[in-house]
């Protein structure tokens, strides 16, 4: 297994897409943290498809990649990984391009990776970072040249589920946000995203996320389709039906769930395409990301 140092993984990062700046979420101690001995950070190029996965991350950051004109729409990016590591090329750098392309500036969002060994409570850690992360943008909007009412999440897999639990739980702040600065996304975009931990759930997500037996209680309040209301973020949605890692009845719950209470959803099932597509399903001449693109056009967050 090939690993690689985390300097080299970010001077890569950084060369490649022009990162104006990478922030560490927290000042001091991070929050709800312990410390492992010999659980450190690693980079991972060693899949077939060369691209760089994170693990055993203990310094959440967050890194900003401005366009050239920008459109005063963000989106903060929570890459995939089953709760186990990030994929931060597939569900990370080649979303920020396609991003910055468009006008939009780019936050990916480099989560704590829920572990007893690192966290007094595993179950919110994930949640804490997604929150400190919108605070950041929406507190700093101005400086950063963005409008503060036009901040969007977009997931990926279990990056979707942490992306669908900041929309459906923001009102339940696990940070310090003596601000009180609001948590709420404008708008989600939820790409093939675990959204139960019910039967339909990726195992591997759920267990990594609430242990091996999880209480009733958890599996219901961590079922993002369960804890959607009036207020939950217009949402975006996109899946392949043959989708055999995260069925793609996650989605159509969820897009379901948001229909009765009344919240604009829009959702697109692809025939085949499998998990973890990232940008391209190379089944179909279909874009999902334009559909996106679209969807913010239709709903006023860009002209």
């Amino acid at each position: 297994m090939k690993k690689l140092s985390l300097l080299f993984v970010l001077v890569m990062c950084t060369q490649l897409l022009s990162a104006q700046k990478i922030m560490n979420l927290y000042t001091g101690k991070v929050p709800n943290s312990k410390i492992a001995d010999n659980y450190i950070e690693l980079a991972d190029t060693s899949a077939a498809d060369k691209k760089i996965r994170i693990s055993k991350v203990t310094q959440p950051q967050l890194s900003a990649f401005y366009p050239e004109k920008r459109n005063g729409i963000s989106v903060i990016i929570c890459p995939g990984g089953g709760y186990g590591r990030l994929s931060v090329t597939n569900e990370g750098s080649e979303i920020v391009k396609a991003l910055n392309e468009q006008g939009i500036t780019a936050f990916v969002l480099k989560y704590r990776l829920p572990s007893d060994l690192i966290m007094e409570d595993k179950t919110i850690g994930p949640l804490q970072d997604a929150e400190q992360a919108i605070k950041m943008v929406r507190e700093n909007a101005a400086e950063w040249g963005i409008n503060s009412d036009k901040i969007g999440i977009m997931g990926f897999s279990a990056g979707g589920h942490l992306a669908s639990t900041l929309g459906t739980h923001y009102q339940n702040v696990v940070i310090d946000n003596h601000k009180n600065t609001s948590l709420r996304p404008d708008f989600m975009a939820l790409i093939y995203p675990v959204i139960t931990m019910g039967a339909l759930t990726h195992q591997g997500s759920k267990t990594n996320l609430l242990g091996a037996n999880p209480t009733a209680e958890q599996v219901k309040l961590y079922s993002n389709e369960l804890q959607i209301n009036a207020q939950t973020p217009p949402s975006i949605l996109v899946h392949a039906n043959d989708d055999k890692t995260v069925p793609s009845e996650n989605s159509l719950d969820f897009v379901k769930a948001l229909k009765q209470a009344g919240v604009k959803a829009e959702l697109h099932l692809y025939q085949a395409g499998g998990h973890g597509f990232g940008l391209n399903n190379k089944t179909t001449d279909d874009k999902w990301f334009l559909s996106f693109i679209n969807w913010l056009k239709a709903n006023k967050w860009m002209d």
